[in-house]
């Protein structure tokens, strides 16, 4: 399997993991907010995923 491949899915799934807890699990959140992260995901897949976890799944 190919390297970048790899790094190719983990960044998808990162993405697609990231806007679904943002508009389907997270409903704390205004849509202003729920837009920026939406965003940060599309364009900073991985990093985005990492804060997200941290900023947000671990204080709820």
């Amino acid at each position: 399997m190919n390297l970048a491949y790899l790094g190719g899915m983990i960044s998808l799934f990162c993405t697609i993991w990231v806007i679904y807890e943002v508009w389907s699990v997270n409903t704390r959140l205004e849509t202003g907010g729920k837009i920026l992260w939406t965003l940060g995901a599309l364009i900073f897949n991985i990093i985005t995923a990492i804060l997200y976890y941290f900023i947000e799944k671990r204080a709820a």
